[in-house]
């Protein structure tokens, strides 16, 4: 049962990496590419070095993710670097795709920052998504990564600062416009970015101060499968003993626990605040719990 379900987990986490891949590629080969802006990425170096350099860009972007992809096996570990490895493979062979399919890609609109804004809305979505699985588009994403584990930036500001010397180099042939909408891209991309991926740690942090704690508390560790800790609590209007439960949930478990809350005890108190990353066994006191389940 466990290989079985370490099997569905792993394929679970490939064919999200794969839709991720193509989220990512599409935005540069049909939102970047045509507008020629160079929103930081290893595509947008590519796209400058093509200007010196007569390769196909998915040929050029390939060797460039094969030597930063090293990096990241050295500085990251290989379980980053393995996931990398098929993005890094993907990103060009999707690119390869589309230049054989629709070799010639007019821009979405004539405005560029408005095509811009519509590029890092699309990528931002599929970078969350690869992220999510520990995993990378490859590129400047690996140089990001490496900056997030050793120095603690967010990843958002890691590919900010590695994009930004990217961006800067699309003054070398194109002109001060492109540099601008380039560098603001860049900017707000990682802003974007980080939004995005917040959106998928965000947890909900329940305190409930109610006489039926035992119920709820047996809900949360029984039925939601979620840990739960009990604090001692003495009211200061009356001085009277309680016991609070505190218990961190998904938004979908929070949902269920509050109506459990509703149908228990209508006179509970309860105060909700949002916590943007756990760190620790929070997710494997479920996983073993499912487990013994099955």
């Amino acid at each position: 049962m466990k290989e079985k379900n370490k099997a569905k987990n792993i394929l679970k986490e490939y064919a999200t990496i794969t839709v991720g891949m193509f989220i990512v590629s599409a935005s540069v080969y049909y939102l970047m590419m045509p507008n020629s802006f160079v929103v930081g990425s290893i595509s947008g170096l590519v796209m400058v070095l093509a200007n010196f350099i007569p390769l196909k860009v998915s040929t050029m972007t390939m060797i460039l993710n094969v030597a930063l992809l090293i990096i990241g096996i050295v500085f990251v570990g290989k379980e980053f670097g393995g996931k990398t490895v098929i993005t890094s493979l993907m990103l060009p062979v999707y690119l390869r795709i589309f230049e054989t399919v629709t070799p010639d890609v007019p821009p979405l609109t004539d405005d560029m920052f408005i095509n811009m804004l519509c590029h890092i809305l699309v990528i931002s979505i599929g970078q969350a998504i690869l992220f999510n699985v520990n995993a990378s588009s490859g590129g400047l994403d690996v140089v990001a990564k490496v900056l997030n584990k050793y120095l603690h930036f967010e990843i958002g500001k890691s590919l900010t600062i590695a994009g930004f010397v990217t961006a800067a180099t699309s003054i070398l042939v194109y002109d001060r416009k492109t540099l601008v909408v380039s560098l603001l891209g860049t900017y707000l991309y990682g802003i974007v970015l980080d939004n995005f991926i917040d959106g998928f740690s965000i947890r909900k942090r329940v305190c409930i101060l109610s006489k039926k704690y035992p119920e709820i508390q047996q809900f949360v560790v029984h039925e939601l499968h979620r840990g739960a800790t009990l604090y001692p609590a003495v009211g200061g209007l009356g001085n009277q003993e309680q016991t609070e439960v505190v218990t961190i949930l998904e938004k979908s478990e929070y949902a269920k626990l509050l109506a459990f809350i509703h149908e228990t005890d209508q006179s509970a108190f309860v105060t909700v605040s949002t916590v943007s990353e756990v760190i620790g066994e929070w997710n494997k006191h479920k996983k073993n719990r499912l487990r013994k389940a099955e």
